[in-house]
């Protein structure tokens, strides 16, 4: 069993992971994680019936400028100050892992938490790019995914070359309780209240630095 340091994930998450838990995996800078997080996180746990969330907090994310990026320590810190929720945990697991890019961090969770279910989780800008992502074909099927709207993204998203290309795989939203069970590649798009905050915008106030 692989042993991870608990400043870098929390002992619970692995023990569930361990169980054969249905998790979810919500990846990104969190510079700064933010309700809009919080929100998708909480419409996910009760969608899809998980059992639990984490947040994947990246080191450095490939498609965006290093220049005004928070150290990762305070952005876990922030991470964990929003989260505050016994089900939903921050991480720097990648850290540990020695993976940069989704696909890598992804196919290695799978092969070294076996018994877990786990979903990712993006937010509908995130699909409207997905296309730009490294293998993200190959990431379609890792595991099955689902796609929380965002203000202003629904049409981009799902007119996307990612969304297109997936369409015979996307399942209908009323399967979402299910899809942690769900063979990749599989995914459900999900619109709830939409929440407005992004991590561009709380920058652009001078609130984080």
């Amino acid at each position: 069993m692989a042993r991870f340091d608990p400043e870098v994930i929390p002992p619970e998450a692995l023990a569930l992971a361990n169980a054969g838990a249905r998790i979810g995996l919500l990846g990104g800078s969190f510079n700064p994680a933010h309700e809009a997080h919080l929100h998708i996180s909480l419409i996910a746990l009760r969608r899809l019936n998980l059992d639990c969330i984490w947040w994947l907090v990246s080191p450095q994310n490939p498609l965006k400028s290093a220049d005004d990026m928070a150290p990762l320590a305070r952005r876990l810190a922030r991470a964990r100050e929003v989260a505050a929720r016994p089900n939903i945990f921050a991480t720097t697991i990648e850290t540990q892992l020695g993976t940069q890019f989704t696909f890598d961090t992804l196919q290695t969770l799978t092969q070294t938490f076996p018994k877990a279910r786990f979903v990712w989780l993006m937010g509908g800008d995130n699909l409207a790019s997905f296309h730009l992502w490294q293998r993200w074909e190959d990431i379609a099927t890792l595991m099955p995914f689902a796609v929380i709207a965002r203000p202003r993204f629904t049409t981009r998203a799902l007119a996307s070359p990612a969304a297109q290309h997936l369409r015979a795989s996307r399942r209908d939203v009323g399967e979402s309780a299910g899809l942690a069970e769900q063979p990749p590649p599989a995914w459900v798009f999900i619109q709830e209240r939409l929440d407005p905050m992004s991590a561009t915008a709380i920058r652009a106030r001078g609130v984080w630095r």
